[in-house]
């Protein structure tokens, strides 16, 4: 038996905007079924499954950011172009997690 964390089958990127303000989350679902929010403040929120921690994300008023188009982007205040979801080690990624866009003219 090891102590190694389940690895991740898949993983995504999920938004929610404050303004502008954008608040990312990232999703990972792990072999077992399983799943895993890490969220703005750095914390790991597990869920029984890919369903449950896709209803929390969405009860959250989050969005995947997968498959958003412009005009989706647009209801939110935004463009696609101006979002990139943030990249780092689990210890850098917080202090990404939250981005203000600049304010449009």
């Amino acid at each position: 038996m090891t102590d190694e964390m389940p690895r991740a089958t898949r993983e995504e990127w999920w938004l929610a905007t404050i303004g502008r303000t954008v608040v990312w989350a990232r999703l990972r679902v792990r072999e077992a079924g399983t799943a895993e929010v890490f969220d703005s403040d750095g914390a790991t929120l597990s869920y029984d499954s890919e369903d449950s921690a896709r209803a929390a994300l969405m009860d959250a008023e989050f969005s995947a950011f997968d498959g958003m188009d412009e005009d989706d982007a647009a209801a939110r205040g935004f463009t696609l172009s101006e979002l990139e979801p943030p990249a780092g080690s689990d210890e850098e990624l917080p202090a990404r997690m939250l981005r203000k866009l600049p304010v449009r003219h």
